[in-house]
């Protein structure tokens, strides 16, 4: 892949990332989505496929609950996957698979994280 088609994937993943995060305080109403977080998001370089990765604010240990929350946003994912198609006018609407991110916590990743969703919070 050339330097510029990994840059662009990497932009787009991150507005597909700001865009899905919004999607979910504000559209998916599926109570098993309550407390995920987006952790991030890898797009292939022809922007067709998105592997995004969530977490839980709360019960990630919880095997069951991270199997709940993964499955809830599989279930929300032609909604958020049109939607984010419109709202990016992307050209094509990428697949949108999701994942639990089961690594080692980054502090500073996660406070940045909460930090989002309090400002979304407080801007609503």
């Amino acid at each position: 892949m050339s330097g510029e088609g990994h840059l662009r994937a990497k932009r787009v993943a991150e507005r597909v990332r700001e865009e899905l995060a919004s999607l979910l305080s504000d559209e998916v109403k599926d109570p098993g989505a309550a407390g995920a977080v987006l952790t991030s998001v890898e797009m292939a370089p022809d922007l067709r496929r998105a592997n995004v990765k969530v977490r839980l604010l709360q019960d990630g240990d919880d095997r069951r609950r991270r199997g709940e929350v993964v499955g809830a946003l599989r279930r929300a994912s032609g909604m958020l996957r049109r939607e984010v198609t419109q709202r990016l006018g992307l050209r094509f609407a990428p697949e949108l698979h999701f994942f639990y991110d089961d690594g080692s916590d980054n502090a500073s990743r996660v406070e940045q994280l909460l930090a989002e969703i309090e400002a979304e919070r407080k801007g609503r």
